[in-house]
């Protein structure tokens, strides 16, 4: 039997195995639309920026050995816009399909929600099969999509979004 994955919340000594995690995304996909990678000191800066802003940035391991991590951002920077945020979430490679990025989101999740959290929303490059798969089984539904809005790789990238409300 697999051991369980646990969650906690990310540190800054977590920066290099969250680039580990982030980098391919960057060099090989159109997942994040950052085109460089991003080095440790950037990553702890990030981390501790989130964390700042008293929101969560988490971690899944297993075995001491990080399998992925999840953070919510503000939405926007007015302040009617203070309760909701964006979510991301980013898997090791291997890690993918075993049910480490499902706990995470969840925790992530309950997370916000017990901060008052009304709204998440998901911003997702097209295509991905597999972040809407997560996103629609924890129960966010599609409400818009943008053709052509970022370029990466000498083509055109459309993002969808998907939303979640935590409180009624």
């Amino acid at each position: 039997m697999m051991p369980a994955v646990s969650i906690r919340p990310a540190t800054p000594d977590d920066a290099a195995a969250i680039c580990a995690i982030y980098n391919p995304y960057v060099a090989t996909t159109t997942i994040s639309f950052e085109e460089e990678p991003v080095d440790c000191g950037d990553m702890a800066r990030r981390i501790a920026d989130v964390q700042a802003l008293g929101l969560p940035w988490l971690v899944a391991e297993r075995e001491g050995c990080l399998l992925g991590y999840a953070y919510a951002t503000r939405w926007r920077a007015r302040p009617a816009y203070r309760t909701s945020v964006e979510s991301s979430v980013y898997l090791a490679r291997e890690a993918a399909g075993r049910g480490a990025g499902t706990a995470l989101y969840r925790a992530l999740l309950e997370a916000l929600r017990r901060q008052g959290v009304h709204m998440v929303i998901g911003g997702i490059a097209q295509p991905n099969a597999a972040s809407v798969a997560l996103h629609e089984k924890l129960g966010f539904r599609k409400v818009a999509h943008f053709s052509e809005v970022g370029r990466k790789f000498g083509r055109w990238v459309d993002v969808a979004y998907w939303e979640l409300r935590l409180q009624d």
